[in-house]
């Protein structure tokens, strides 16, 4: 143990010394079977059965099973003895846990009290019966050797003592790889913890590669610990065959020398005994016990001890909170990750929006895609081509179920094309490049326990300025919804917003993010159209931004510059004008958008349409039940030929 909880250590024991003699006392009993094991055989062979005294003979074994008695009964104190010493380390363990946890709030408390306080009692308590029982052994077994012959205990000595030196030359750095590896396994479990639910989040923003990298570090980080703990383990195992085994080898091959030297045959067998039934068992249980549990005792007493170090073990090689790594950008101090979402882009290496220069590559370039959910599936999307200017503008429309979140999550790169590429301002999809230009809304948002202003600025890897999320949350038309709440430092529970009012907060946060290229996919489905004029129209405005709206509303088509008709066997692209003369797909889709109450358009299809499922939602913010988003399962494609075609138009916006 290291100095600080090693000095706590011996004070504890020198408090409790009258218990610490008692424990010695009975110990000396409970060895009297060690001293015998061995002398008690030696004379029964040399005085008893050697010498044609049968009677003796058996009167020394006699006297050995007395010795096992004894013991027994040495045992029992022992145990009285060990309790007296571990049960008051349990209790002022558990009185500074729950202190702590009173006075401090900690969190970790109900840990430290169920787990870590029964960790250090079980563990002290094996260290105590370890530790004594091979000194006691040893004491007796060396004590047996030189009664029976000196000349022995200069065989078994030497190798015993030099075993027993290499163990405790090993244990320091021995406990340090320890905690070292349960550190790093700590750090990858508490990583794996935040990734794990937030899987759906890391494929949308493109940040596989970073995640897989970095836990690819942790794992190698753990791998690495391990390995230079197997390295010394290899130094245990050593101290155990020259202290413990190789008494016997030399035994063995010096029996005749000893025997020309006066050493009897029972003194031999005595010291065969003391080697093989006392002091292997004994040095074994000494490695086993104080190379493993020492270090993880140590673990223990730092972390519940008050220290300022003790959170460090659950923090990254850099001292950095593992958890930060669930989403692409590196969260605020104190900020909580959310657990799975579509929504999250990559934060760019840009600061700000790219400015549009005639060198700037298209936003967003499709050339001959194709999709199918399957080698032998009909393809959902086929030879696809588009190409979207910086600052673009386009709808996507479509019965349900024919394809349109499968091209959204195409260009998001949560799904790879057949053939075919996509490129994000220039970049090819999937990359963490092209991840760093886009943000994906899907119609279900996602919104974590933490503050407004934690949900809102994830994206950034900064805090961001409260006046500029005030103006997001204004732009958006979250208003009213942030003042409800409480402002940017109230706490938010996901459980009490709406679909409609997380789907706001969604809005804002992608607002904020740097992402030039803006993935609607029914994002605005559980707001009424003046909510959801508006906030695409702050989209629209916000500088660098090329949008893509998945549209369930009339209204949505006509807003945008283009509009792209996906009918399961072609497209139709063009302004809403051009489709209106060109696409009898594009024209069945406007009639079966009815005018709402307040002349506003109502979703596409009628309710219960022919895939079963209900189109989205009237006026109001949803979440109560009553509105189904228009999409079928995910891999649902229509058989070919039941819709019209309004003809592959193909262009660019």
């Amino acid at each position: 143990m290291r100095g600080g909880v090693g000095v706590r250590g011996l004070r504890f024991l020198w408090v409790r010394w009258r218990v610490v003699l008692r424990l010695a006392g009975w110990s000396v009993v409970e060895a009297g079977q060690t001293f015998l094991t061995g002398y008690a055989p030696a004379r029964a062979l040399d005085q008893g059965f050697l010498a044609g005294r049968a009677g003796l003979g058996l009167a020394w074994l006699a006297l050995a099973g007395v010795g096992v008695l004894l013991s027994a009964y040495g045992t029992a104190r022992v145990y009285a003895a060990v309790a007296a010493l571990v049960e008051p380390l349990r209790d002022r363990l558990v009185e500074r846990v729950v202190g702590r946890g009173v006075r401090e709030a900690d969190g970790a408390a109900l840990s430290g009290l169920t787990q870590q306080v029964e960790i250090a009692r079980d563990t002290f308590a094996g260290l105590v019966m370890v530790s004594r029982s091979f000194a006691f052994t040893a004491v007796g077994a060396l004590a047996g050797l030189v009664s029976l012959d000196p000349l022995l205990l200069l065989v078994v000595g030497p190798p015993l003592l030099a075993g027993v030196a290499l163990f405790a030359a090993t244990l320091r750095p021995l406990a340090r790889r320890q905690e070292a590896y349960l550190v790093a396994d700590e750090a990858l479990a508490h990583h794996w913890g935040a990734v794990c639910p937030g899987l759906r989040d890391i494929t949308a923003t493109g940040a596989e590669e970073r995640i897989a990298a970095d836990t690819g570090d942790r794992i190698d980080a753990e791998l690495g610990t391990a390995r230079a703990l197997a390295h010394w383990g290899v130094l245990r195992v050593a101290s155990l065959a020259i202290g413990g085994q190789l008494p016997i080898v030399l035994l063995l091959a010096a029996a005749p020398w000893l025997l020309d030297r006066g050493v009897t045959t029972g003194a031999l067998v005595g010291a065969l005994a003391y080697v093989t039934q006392s002091l292997l068992p004994a040095l074994r249980n000494l490695v086993h016990g104080l190379g493993t549990s020492g270090s993880r005792l140590t673990v223990v007493l730092r972390r519940l001890a008050p220290a300022p170090s003790r959170r460090e073990a659950a923090t990254g090689p850099c001292g950095q909170d593992p958890s930060r790594d669930a989403g692409p950008p590196p969260a605020r101090p104190g900020a909580r990750r959310p657990r799975a979402s579509a929504t999250t882009p990559a934060t760019p290496a840009t600061g700000s929006p790219l400015p549009v220069t005639s060198s700037t590559p298209p936003a967003l370039a499709l050339n001959a895609v194709t999709f199918a959910y399957g080698p032998t599936a009909a393809p959902v999307i086929k030879d696809l081509d588009l190409t979207l200017r910086p600052g673009a503008h386009l709808a996507v429309v479509g019965p349900s179920g024919i394809g349109k979140s499968t091209l959204t999550a195409l260009v998001a790169g949560l799904l790879r094309p057949r053939q075919g590429t996509v490129r994000i301002g220039g970049a090819t999809v999937p990359s963490a490049a092209a991840a760093a230009q886009r943000v994906l809304i899907p119609q279900e948002a996602y919104v974590f326990t933490g503050t407004l202003a934690e949900n809102l600025g994830h994206f950034r890897p900064d805090p961001v300025p409260e006046a500029e999320l005030l103006a997001a949350v204004d732009a958006v038309g979250m208003g009213p919804l942030a003042e409800r709440l409480g402002g940017p430092g109230a706490r938010v529970d996901p459980a009490a917003l709406s679909a409609g009012e997380r789907q706001l907060v969604a809005l804002a946060r992608a607002y904020l993010s740097y992402a030039p290229l803006v993935l609607l996919d029914e994002a605005t489905c559980h707001l009424d159209p003046q909510a959801e004029e508006r906030a695409e129209r702050a989209f629209m405005e916000r500088p660098g931004t090329t949008l893509v709206v998945v549209a369930h509303r009339i209204s949505s088509a006509r807003r945008a510059e283009r509009v792209l008709v996906m009918d399961g066997t072609g497209t139709a692209y063009g302004t809403h004008a051009e489709l209106m003369r060109v696409s009898a797909l594009y024209r069945d889709l406007v009639g079966s958008w009815a005018p709402g109450p307040a002349g506003v358009s109502e979703p596409a299809l009628a309710l219960r349409d022919a895939d079963r499922v209900d189109a989205v939602a009237g006026p109001g913010l949803a979440g109560d039940g009553r509105h189904v988003v228009a999409h079928g399962p995910v891999g649902q494609v229509q058989a070919p030929g039941d819709l019209g075609d309004g003809g592959p138009l193909g262009g660019k916006g």
